[in-house]
Parts: C-alpha cells; structure tokens; sequence
C-alpha cells in the first residue's frame, strides 16, 4: 500500500478526518466526529492554527495527526495500517523538537501504546490529570426538573448566538470561544441547533449549556460541552439541560451518548453530574511523555 502524507488545507479535509474516525470508531477509541469540529472551530482561527498531518492511500485518509504544540498530539490510525504508528510519531518529533511531548492514548489502544514505548516514552504516574471516558443508552432517561420560571430549549439559531456565546463564557471564565468562533462552529457537520440547549433564566440569560454532536452511523451522541454561568450555579441546571438534550438525542435517532470529563480526583464534580444521570465509566487515557 503506497502511504503518502500531506499538509491540512481547510475543511474538506476536516470532513476526511471525520470521515475516518466515524469509519473506525467504537468504544475503544478516543475521538468522535464531533470532538474534531469542537476542537477544530471552539477557537477563532488565529488562536487555532496547529499542525495537523493526513496520511492518504489512494486519495483516502487512513490517519491524521494533530499537533496541538509545544507538546500535545493527538491521532488517528486506521488499524488496517499498522505501520503508521511510527510514521506519524516521527512527524510530531521533528515538529516538537527537543522539548517535552506527550500523548494521551485511551487505555484500549494497545497498538499505539506500545508503539509509544519503543519510542522512549515513558507513561505518567496515575495520579496525573485524565479523562475518563463515560457512556449510556438512551432509554429509560429521566425527565429535567428547572426551578420555578427557568426554561430548557434548543437553540434557535444566530438570534440566539450573542446569548449562547455569553454563557459559554461565563461557565468557564474564558473569552477564547468568540461569536466569530462559534457562529463558524454552527455551519460545520455534524453541528445541529437541535441538539445544541440552554435554560434560560426568567431574566432572559442563558444560564447553562449542553452541545451534543451526534454521529448518526453509529446512533452515538458525544457530549461536549456543558456549562453553568457561575451565577446560577447550584440549582440542579446542568443535570436538566444534559437530560434535556439527551431526551432531544434519542429523539433525532441516537440509541446511547458518550461523555469524557476530567477523572482525577483534583477534579471530581463533572463526574459525579454524569454518573448521577446514569453514565457509567468504559475506559481512561493515560499520558505518556517523553
């Protein structure tokens, strides 16, 4: 099989990057189609502008990498090709340099584990920051409960795009995620507004959020993100606009959903939201640095 590996030029090839991480998904891997989009427009482009590297057979992507430098990548492989591994390892090594690089493979991905090993990676104390990969099917879910006057609804489109960008904001005390940002976001596969909710408060802000990204080959929806404005934290709002948005999934078609918070203990309250809605834990990263 003749490999040939090139530049990222736009969206299209965003869309064969999906297109190989739906192709390949299931629970043992690290990506969705909708953590490429998130990752890719969460930031207006000049904060966004990482290496990112395609690997073709026959104008088909079977691997991409993702330098979110001085010292992050992420990858996909399709396991048909297991000689990609180093390939790729060798591009983020000339692209790192001398500096520290890390990685952080789900711990099912045995190949790439043990290509990382041979590579004079060494993997990270436990106690380290993680994601813990969590999933649940869609029946049976409970109903949200709002306070008194608060609303759960999907997004209706740019008239609510001031309000949705401000309570992105505010949850995480950030202003990285702009309207630019996220008006781009919502024109980008597989955004919908229909799986994108709030509640709104009585005052009329957006006071918490949850964006699900449905892949519809596999009946899978990723959360990612959730977020209460600190103002209105406490009232049971993050749990009502997931189960909202949940209830909006398993309507569009979705049979379960994916959720992949911190699960350190220096960071235990994303985990116990979701495992109180019912989610249960299938698989952890774990960091290699070198």
């Amino acid at each position: 099989m003749a490999v040939t590996m090139r530049k990222y030029e736009g969206v299209r090839d965003l869309r064969a990057m999906q297109e190989l991480t739906q192709r390949v998904w299931s629970l043992a891997d690290p990506h969705h189609v909708g953590d490429l989009a998130w990752g890719r427009f969460m930031f207006p482009a000049e904060q966004a502008d990482w290496p990112i590297a395609l690997w073709e057979d026959d104008g088909r992507v079977v691997a991409w990498a993702w330098a979110q430098l001085p010292d992050d990548l992420r990858l996909q492989i399709d396991p048909a090709y297991p000689g990609l591994p180093a390939e790729v390892l060798d591009w983020f090594d000339e692209l790192a340099g001398d500096g520290t690089r890390e990685i952080n493979p789900l711990d099912a991905q045995n190949d790439v584990r043990e290509a990382l090993l041979k590579r004079g990676y060494e993997p990270v104390d436990d106690d380290a920051p993680f994601f813990a990969h969590h999933v649940r099917e869609l029946d049976d879910l409970p109903d949200p409960v709002l306070p008194e006057g608060f609303t759960a609804r999907a997004v209706r489109g740019v008239e609510d795009l001031d309000r949705r960008v401000a309570v992105h904001q505010a949850a995480w005390n950030s202003t990285k995620v702009t309207r630019e940002s996220y008006g781009t976001l919502m024109t980008v596969w597989p955004y919908r507004t229909g799986l994108d909710w709030v509640v709104e408060a009585p005052n009329g802000h957006f006071a918490s959020n949850c964006l699900i990204w449905y892949d519809d080959v596999h009946r899978v929806g990723l959360i990612e993100p959730v977020g209460t404005d600190p103002e209105f934290r406490r009232l049971g709002l993050a749990r009502a606009v997931c189960l909202a948005a949940l209830h909006a999934l398993a309507e569009a078609g979705g049979e379960r959903a994916i959720v992949c918070p911190r699960g350190d203990a220096a960071y235990p309250v994303p985990q116990e939201l979701y495992r109180g809605m019912g989610f249960r834990p299938y698989g952890r990263t774990r960091t290699y640095r070198r």
